[in-house]
């Protein structure tokens, strides 16, 4: 009997049974969350149309009471602090990951393994909150004036590492934004790492390799477009990020030229105005911005898929 009819034979039996409706229910579902969401974009630009033009988007004006609104400041802002939350999360998280899952001893690594889940599961505020009380005069009267005095004194990029050492600022919500997307991802990779068939490994210690070397050689080149999907996740998380970057970042809306200054990101601007936008413009200017921050947080998901399918055409 041919494999096509036997598959018409699994259809036909399935037909009315619970696994059919189970699938036409999910479709279903499916359906309808994917029209909410094309609806939900369409109402906020046809909210923010009148607005968003590129002048909105290369401008760094914001002004309410004088109703000049631009989007570069906190387009900056969001970006920066993402970029600054990736370069501290992504090495943090691998080496964690693989502490776990290589070197711990199993009670400590199951321990371990419920702590990433349990601060993974942490809500942000909580995050923004202890940055605020906590984090913000660590970084006031230790950090700050370290990257002033050590990094601001390089020649020709020394002017981006400095700023006011008040605590608040860009490289605040960049760390606090790490703290956050540590967790997430350490536990992706974790997962990643226990993917790794035990054969391989077993062949390359047969083989005299040293921990560093099966780890640089088989496992980690074995999961690096796993890494990669997670640090792109990692940055969509980062990028819409609210409460926690509200309340370390400053809420400033000035272009950030260095790295310890208050600056502002889209999802804080949103968070903060929106209440208090008296007029349409106002609205419409944060409404806008929130249309921005869907694109970017699209195009970098298409790029992230664009990166992992090019890497699996070329492994």
């Amino acid at each position: 009997m041919s494999t096509y009819s036997i598959s018409k034979k699994d259809a036909r039996i399935r037909k009315g049974s619970g696994t059919s409706y189970f699938y036409s229910l999910t479709k279903t579902l499916s359906f309808v969350s994917l029209i909410l969401l094309i609806a939900i974009v369409i109402s906020i630009y046809l909210n923010s149309k009148n607005i968003l033009s590129w002048d909105f988007i290369i401008s760094t004006d914001w002004n309410p009471p004088a109703k000049q609104f631009g989007a570069l400041t906190a387009i900056a802002g969001t970006l920066i602090s993402a970029v600054i939350a990736i370069v501290f999360a992504v090495p943090l998280s691998i080496l964690c990951a693989f502490f776990c899952s290589e070197l711990a001893p199993r009670k400590l690594a199951i321990l371990l393994r419920g702590l990433i889940d349990m601060l993974a599961g942490i809500p942000s505020i909580i995050f923004g909150f202890w940055g605020l009380i906590v984090f913000v005069p660590f970084m006031r009267d230790y950090i700050c004036p370290f990257v002033n005095n050590v990094l601001g004194s390089i020649p020709l990029i020394g002017s981006f590492f400095q700023g006011p050492p008040i605590g608040i600022g860009m490289l605040t919500a960049g760390l606090v934004l790490a703290i956050m997307i540590i967790p997430i991802m350490t536990a992706m990779i974790i997962e990643l790492l226990n993917s790794v068939p035990m054969q391989l490994k077993e062949a390359a210690f047969g083989l005299g390799s040293t921990r560093y070397e099966v780890a640089s050689k088989v496992l980690f080149p074995y999961i690096k477009s796993g890494v990669l999907g997670s640090s792109m996740l990692g940055l969509g998380r980062a990028l819409g990020e609210t409460m926690a970057v509200t309340f370390v970042i400053g809420n400033a809306h000035v272009l950030p030229t260095q790295i310890l200054m208050p600056a502002t990101t889209i999802a804080s601007s949103i968070a903060n105005e929106f209440a208090e936008a008296t007029s349409a413009v106002h609205a419409n200017a944060l409404m806008a911005t929130g249309f921005l921050l869907f694109v970017i947080t699209i195009a970098v998901i298409l790029l992230s898929r664009f990166i992992l399918a090019k890497y699996s055409e070329d492994h």
